[in-house]
């Protein structure tokens, strides 16, 4: 049957749905949206002075339905236009304040910005102005929440005195950014309302460089707080490779094997040891190949942050960037530990499958030769068999001719009895014999 004509239907029909260029030729379907999303906002327009607080909540994707619904029930609560149905961001202003929600792979952000002057920085965060009981009902688990004040050029720059009372630390940190267009401070701490705290100081930043500074600095707190999100994790799984470590050289080593029951028991046991191995690669892998991924965006965003020293302060990253570099060096031995235990178990168990192998060969090997030699008595045992039975097949007949004769010589004539017996012997035993043979040859042909 020829499909060409429905396939170039099928083809023709497929065309007709796609959306035309003005050149004529069909555009792919998902120009539009591709297009969109490279060229989508991923900072705001942030005037200074102004203050934001960032809420970073983990959270399965089974959950962004409910945050879409939450986000349009804030909508109506403020009379503002909600989005369509299916949508990943959004954006809009919420009379004081305005709120920036973005969903990801496994987490959500909250960036809540408040515009306006302010005396004291942190004094009244944005996160204030938004409803608590709408916050209180977000789904998810906080991972990072941090408070950002944007101090005008205008005010002359903070005392190391007064940046102290403010992050209420001795151990304040900070850099210049941005090729020296503003300054930045931190403490590294999380405060009393939960929540970690940056001020920024323009020195003479672009009206755009504002939001991509701040959105670095926000994505810096992200990322660097996802890439160690496995350290719990690391730090209960090592102990337990370093058992299982000992448990496979107590295996290899600490084993005589005297027979075949117990190289099946120690395959067991390899067996079961493999299994848990691979459970917790299994549980790990995929947290431990996002760890690296976002290890790698937060170093991204640290070199485009162009930090530079402040005489007297450490740098705002250099702390953060070693204690991640520390961690991410756990995560690399933990997991190249794990590769090494399963190879090596992996290994254990193949060298000893092949030992069972050969025992196995050997032992079906002794299994034929015995079958064999069973066989072999078999073969004997029947010809001895047959042999018996031709003299007692011959002995039967000529029994029956002894009886013949005796009936012969018993009618009247003149028979010898003793003599025709004793010469039909060989005729009657090359008769059986010879039958007996040929009717052997033909079962073995059948």
């Amino acid at each position: 049957m020829d499909f060409s004509p429905l396939v170039s239907q099928t083809i023709i029909n497929k065309h007709a749905l796609l959306r035309k260029h003005p050149l004529g030729i069909p555009e792919y379907p998902e120009r539009q949206d591709l297009h969109t999303e490279l060229n989508a906002d991923v900072y705001e327009l942030v005037s200074i002075p102004a203050q934001l607080s960032h809420l970073v909540l983990l959270s399965d994707r089974q959950w962004v339905d409910q945050e879409r619904q939450l986000i349009v029930q804030l909508c109506h609560r403020y009379g503002i236009l909600p989005p369509n149905t299916h949508f990943d961001q959004f954006s809009a202003e919420f009379g004081e304040f305005r709120l920036r929600w973005e969903r990801h792979t496994e987490y959500s952000t909250y960036t809540v910005y408040c515009k306006g002057p302010f005396d004291i920085p942190f004094a009244r965060p944005a996160i204030t102005y938004v409803p608590q009981d709408w916050l209180a009902s977000l789904p998810g688990e906080v991972l990072v929440a941090t408070h950002i004040a944007l101090d005008d050029r205008s005010r002359p720059s903070r005392s190391l005195s007064e940046l102290a009372s403010l992050f209420a630390s001795n151990t304040v940190i900070g850099s210049k950014v941005s090729g020296g267009s503003a300054s930045v401070w931190s403490d590294n701490q999380i405060h009393a309302d939960s929540f970690s705290r940056i001020l920024i100081h323009d020195d003479n930043l672009r009206s755009r460089q504002v939001g991509r500074l701040v959105q670095r600095l926000l994505e810096i707190e992200t990322y660097r707080m996802l890439a160690i999100l496995p350290l719990t994790l690391t730090r209960r799984i090592i102990p337990q490779l370093e058992r299982y470590d000992d448990r496979l050289t107590e295996l290899i080593t600490g084993n005589e094997l005297t027979g075949f029951e117990d190289e099946q028991r120690l395959l067991g046991e390899l067996t079961r040891l493999a299994s848990e191995i691979e459970k917790i690669s299994a549980q790990t892998s995929h947290r431990f190949s996002a760890s690296q991924t976002y290890y790698a965006i937060m170093q991204q965003r640290i070199v485009e942050l162009r930090e530079e020293r402040i005489e007297g302060l450490q740098m705002l990253y250099e702390f953060r960037k070693q204690r991640v570099i520390s961690a991410m060096g756990t995560f690399d031995l933990a997991r190249s530990h794990l590769e090494t235990l399963s190879l090596r178990v992996t290994r254990a168990s193949s060298m000893l499958r092949t030992r069972v192998d050969i025992s196995m060969e050997s032992q079906i090997r002794d299994l034929l030769k015995s079958m064999d030699n069973r066989a072999h008595l078999q073969l004997r045992l029947q010809e001895t068999v047959e042999g018996l039975s031709v003299v007692v097949l011959s002995y039967y007949l000529l029994g029956i001719v002894g009886y013949g004769l005796k009936a012969a010589k018993a009618a009247g004539y003149a028979i010898n009895v003793e003599l025709i017996t004793g010469i039909a012997i060989p005729v009657v035993l090359s008769i059986v014999y010879f039958g007996v043979r040929r009717l052997r040859q033909r079962v073995k042909k059948k």
